[in-house]
């Protein structure tokens, strides 16, 4: 058994973004028009989601007045598009702190990044037709972040989502399934400290695999299934 190992070095790097999926966020705008907005901070629990988001970022402002969104997630095929996006913002005039990034406002954000808005089922943002996987969701909280500290309290939000309608390009279902998508047809775009990526092969399997994903069911897919479409 190797006992050698690197030394750790203790560093203070400016983000801790190690590795998390990109996701699309649409939401409703005041005007009835779309936008659309790419993130990386989010997380799911059963059919739940936490997204982090600026809390005066558009994409916050809609979801938190309409209560509706739909969580597009790209595969890596779908980078350059994703790209296009980078440094755009739906907010007119431009906030301050965005300014000082670089950013600019534009409106119609899907023909900005190149992409198809498709209707959604139950909420009123739309779905982003090119992404393999859309999610339909709703604000169900919103959680307080950093509220320790005067100086980040309530500039940044976590905003929990519930899951309503999953919907997913066939060619990612696993074969012989109807509701299982392979995990090595699926290739998300995975963005690390700014930089995009997509997946490797598969290095080990997993214990994990050995216990059915039915067992992983929640009361929310039952919930789900009661929403009526519009």
């Amino acid at each position: 058994m190797n006992t050698t190992f690197p030394l750790h070095t203790a560093i203070e790097p400016g983000i801790l973004y190690f590795g998390t999926p990109v996701v699309l966020i649409s939401t409703t705008n005041e005007d009835g028009s779309a936008n659309l907005a790419p993130m990386s901070s989010a997380f799911w629990l059963g059919w739940r989601a936490m997204l982090g988001l600026g809390a005066r970022s558009k994409t916050t402002q809609n979801l938190r007045r309409t209560r509706e969104c739909v969580l597009n997630l790209p595969s890596s095929a779908l980078a350059a598009a994703v790209d296009r996006l980078a440094l755009t913002t739906g907010s007119d005039p431009v906030p301050p702190g965005k300014q000082q990034r670089g950013y600019f406002h534009v409106a119609d954000k899907f023909a900005r990044a190149g992409l198809t808005a498709v209707p959604s089922e139950t909420v009123a943002p739309p779905r982003v037709a090119e992404c393999p996987v859309a999610m339909e969701a709703v604000l169900e909280a919103t959680h307080p972040f950093a509220a320790d500290d005067e100086a980040q309290d309530g500039s940044v939000v976590g905003l929990e989502v519930r899951v309503q309608r999953v919907f997913v390009h066939d060619d990612i279902r696993l074969p012989g399934t109807e509701d299982h998508v392979d995990p090595d047809a699926w290739r998300p775009l995975i963005m690390s400290f700014q930089k995009l990526y997509g997946l490797g092969s598969q290095v080990h399997e997993s214990t994990l695999a050995s216990i059915p994903e039915r067992l992983y069911r929640g009361p929310d897919i039952d919930r789900a299934r009661q929403v009526q479409t519009r």
